[in-house]
């Protein structure tokens, strides 16, 4: 009994938090979206990304499709993308016919997870935007290409997709002002709380394992001061383990967060699986094993998509849609006239469930109804490694 009021607590406050945070921020003005020629040109769009991580590509893949349901782009199947890179799909967008945008060919940018040479390239994307004016907005894609690009030495319309938390991260100066009117960055105040909330209610936990790089950027991915707030109200006990993150060197990066997982699994009864450069396609079926065969129950910070392999539970994102569309709208707008500082930057998806069957199965854990009914994705197998 316990047990099923608490979910109850809990889906009703996933149902009903977000429908009143999305009314407390609006556009400061009306803009349109419909489609419209920059003169008689095309809007020229480029894109600047940290490095290669798997969200980067969905998220992108999932904005043009935004866009191409407003008309913006001519409706086409998008081909299936191998790895977590976005620079074939960029090439591929060549292809795709509009009369109102670009995707200029060689304004794609990455940094490929190196320090300097991302602030080399920030240098000269600033000094492309200044000098040779032929990108009308730019996306940065991630925490990284969001820090470099938001500030004052340029004026090009910028938009920060995908940063774990922009406004920790001194991106944006708050919610509803990114202090610079050509920028504009994505965010969900309270998603990761929510999240954190919602494992914790579900599974009680009393250690959580998080690993995660111990760096300003890795404590800002892994939401640590929601995790440190939280264990402090609910009375749980963290156990860390660093990881690398941010490096060049994926190979590396993956096998820091496997001997986390290591070393976390046998003294913990519940692990959040942060966002972080060494959790990918390459290393998540290691991290499943691992938990697995502990019996620890697990809940992945990036979605549903690490869910369909093995973790246990996620809020669903219904493959990034959602999202996809907010970040679409808003591009329409600014290429509509809006200053990307006149439109809200808010963004809440609809709160729903991810629950692996078979992993539910493998770790002991019995779902109820309850958490089943609140769920729109239900998997039910591991993939094999």
């Amino acid at each position: 009994m316990r047990c099923i009021k608490s979910l109850c607590l809990v889906i009703l406050c996933c149902l009903m938090m977000p429908v009143a945070l999305a009314e407390s921020y609006t556009d400061k003005d009306t803009f349109p979206t419909e489609p419209v020629m920059n003169g008689d040109q095309r809007w020229r769009i480029g894109y600047f990304e940290g490095g290669e991580y798997t969200d980067y590509q969905k998220i992108l893949i999932e904005t043009v499709k935004g866009l191409m349901q407003k008309g913006w782009i001519e409706k086409v199947e998008v081909p299936d993308q191998e790895g977590e890179q976005t620079a074939l799909f960029w090439q591929w967008l060549k292809s795709v016919d509009s009369k109102y945008i670009e995707f200029v060919a060689d304004a794609h940018y990455n940094a490929q997870w190196h320090e300097t040479q991302r602030d080399q390239m920030a240098e000269e994307i600033v000094s492309r935007l200044n000098h040779e004016n032929d990108i009308d907005l730019m996306i940065a894609m991630g925490t990284w290409a969001g820090k470099a690009l938001s500030n004052d030495r340029h004026s090009t319309s910028t938009m920060v997709l995908s940063a774990s938390d922009p406004l920790a991260a001194g991106i944006i100066k708050s919610v509803d002002d990114s202090g610079f009117d050509h920028i504009h960055a994505t965010l969900d105040p309270n998603r990761y709380e929510r999240q954190v909330r919602v494992f914790h209610d579900i599974v009680n936990f009393r250690n959580l394992g998080v690993a995660y790089e111990n760096s300003d950027n890795g404590r800002s991915y892994a939401a640590l001061d929601v995790i440190e707030k939280l264990s402090k109200e609910r009375g749980f006990n963290i156990a860390r383990c660093y990881t690398q993150s941010d490096i060049k060197d994926t190979a590396k990066a993956e096998a820091s967060v496997v001997n986390c997982f290591e070393k976390l699994a046998p003294k913990v009864d519940a692990i959040y699986v942060t966002v972080q450069g060494g959790i990918t396609s390459n290393s998540i079926g290691k991290l499943v094993s691992i938990a697995n065969k502990h019996r620890v129950p697990t809940f992945s910070q990036s979605g549903s998509e690490e869910v369909s392999k093995g973790l246990l539970l996620s809020l669903s994102q219904a493959g990034f849609r959602y999202v996809g569309e907010f970040h679409a709208s808003t591009f329409a707008k600014v290429f509509n006239g809006a200053l990307p500082n006149q439109l809200t930057q808010l963004f809440e998806e609809p709160p729903r469930m991810a629950v692996n069957l078979k992993t539910a199965e493998i770790v002991g854990f019995n779902p109820p109804l309850l958490l089943l009914g609140a769920a729109d994705e239900v998997y039910r197998e591991i993939p094999e490694e």
